[in-house]
């Protein structure tokens, strides 16, 4: 077999190889990729494996990054076998993606175990903030539903921020169906790294749905903005933001932004519970949030 002249050297190889290793059809690799919802066509695994074309958009950027998972190679495995600007469309996925200084998130990350991370599919995520009379952040509750993708994961990571470094990191407590494991702060940065440990690790194809709460203490931390970040897809993200009847914000925005940088605003009102809800469907890699005015 000969590789097209424009086809990085091994890229194929590679792939087919994994493939042939992994023993599944063409259309087996498709279904799994759908359930992660990521849409890539026969002809185009078929190409992409002999050579005939290779990923250059970045929706076929982010599915190779799938594409690695599903084969069960190591990341980057396929996405380093690129060109520079596939591999510049590749750091997207990492995980601290989307973060303001991504060199501080990968340190402070470095002290938990984020080896699953990659093997969560994404399947719901719902937030729900809590804004007091003070105009400041009290707490945010967060449930989220995931599945595993092969056998193993048995912990799931949360990254919090907050904006105000000179206030106290809010303490982290589980809900349901986790426990609290590793825990990493850098309060000059306003960073806290969390690990929430479920009760067992989960096995191929198994689901499990973790709650946990972030409670801040006084003085709050001033709240202005909400946001959640996505390296990988989600199916569903849900939103709420609940403003205290003695302080309601003079104006909000629904925020969108994409792997891209492109950013998106919406104007919204808030309900007769004095809240903002936002809904995203089959979202990411990007953020999704709100923004407000006093």
């Amino acid at each position: 077999m000969s590789l097209s002249p424009d086809t990085p050297p091994g890229f194929a190889d590679t792939l087919r190889e994994a493939v042939a290793a992994r023993g599944l059809s063409l259309e087996r690799i498709r279904d799994h990729l759908a359930r992660r919802g990521v849409s890539v066509s026969l002809a185009t695994l078929s190409y992409w494996q002999t050579g005939r074309s290779r990923p250059e958009r970045r929706a076929s950027l982010t599915a190779v990054g799938h594409l690695e998972e599903v084969l069960t190679l190591e990341p980057g495995a396929l996405s380093e076998l690129l060109g520079p600007a596939q591999r510049g469309g590749r750091r997207q996925s990492t995980i601290s993606a989307f973060w303001p200084v991504p060199s501080v998130i990968d340190d402070v990350v470095g002290g938990v175990d984020t080896r699953w991370d990659s093997r969560l599919t994404r399947i719901s995520q719902h937030d729900r903030v809590t804004v007091g009379p003070e105009r400041g952040e009290r707490s945010y509750v967060s449930r989220q539903v995931l599945r595993a993708e092969e056998d193993g994961p048995d912990r799931w990571v949360v990254i919090l921020h907050l904006d105000e470094h000179d206030r106290p990191l809010p303490s982290i407590r589980p809900l349901h169906n986790c426990r609290l494991g590793r825990v990493v702060t850098r309060p000059s940065e306003g960073l806290l790294v969390a690990e929430l440990m479920f009760r067992a690790p989960l096995r191929r194809g198994q689901t499990v749905i973790t709650e946990h709460e972030l409670v801040n203490q006084a003085p709050y931390p001033p709240a202005t903005n909400y946001s959640r970040k996505f390296r990988r897809p989600v199916h569903e993200y849900v939103l709420e933001v609940t403003f205290d009847a003695l302080a309601l914000p003079r104006t909000c925005r629904r925020v969108v932004r994409d792997a891209d940088g492109a950013r998106q605003s919406f104007g919204v009102r808030l309900d007769e519970g004095n809240s903002v809800l936002g809904v995203a469907l089959k979202f990411g890699p990007g953020c999704y949030g709100f923004e407000w005015t006093w």
